[in-house]
């Protein structure tokens, strides 16, 4: 079994655009996720410039290389009690413990800094690993959501799942 990979979780800043499109370019991270491929620096320069004080992002970065990150949308309104989160894991460190290390650090950011109630996400149907990774931290499967998206030629359907905390 390879060893875990030695990473610090941290917050992201502007410094981290061409680490993070290197990261959201990866084959499998992209399959992962609605990116299209081959992102272009300059709109995640312009995403990190430009997002909400309430959002958090994480990365874990080992030594300088940003191998994987975590994100939390907050609602806002009447939906502050809630938020939307993605995350992703480059394609070299998967299955490694990055992935529980980053869900970790947002699930303990969201129940103990922002009092989150609701955490919601989604997930491919036929990205089993993740799914796996969710339920581990409580989340439950709230419907399907057929056609979803177009990935790599063909329409997919998705898990819409949630966590909720401390509400019926």
């Amino acid at each position: 079994m390879t060893a875990p990979p030695a990473f610090v979780l941290r917050a992201s800043g502007i410094g981290d655009a061409a680490g993070l499109a290197e990261l959201h370019s990866q084959p499998r991270f992209r399959w992962g996720t609605l990116r299209p491929p081959f992102l272009p620096l300059e709109p995640v320069r312009k995403w990190l410039a430009d997002r909400s004080p309430d959002d958090v992002h994480i990365v874990a970065d080992a030594g300088g290389r940003i191998i994987g990150d975590v994100g939390i949308r907050r609602g806002n309104g009447g939906r502050a009690h809630a938020a939307s989160i993605g995350m992703g894991v480059h394609d070299d460190f998967a299955g490694r413990g990055v992935g529980t290390a980053l869900m970790a650090a947002l699930i303990d950011t969201a129940d103990n800094w922002l009092d989150l109630k609701r955490l919601e996400l989604t997930v491919w149907t036929d990205n089993a690993p993740a799914q796996a990774l969710y339920r581990k931290f409580g989340f439950v499967e709230e419907g399907v959501l057929r056609a979803y998206a177009y990935r790599d030629g063909a329409y997919v359907d998705a898990l819409a799942m949630a966590r909720l905390r401390g509400i019926g």
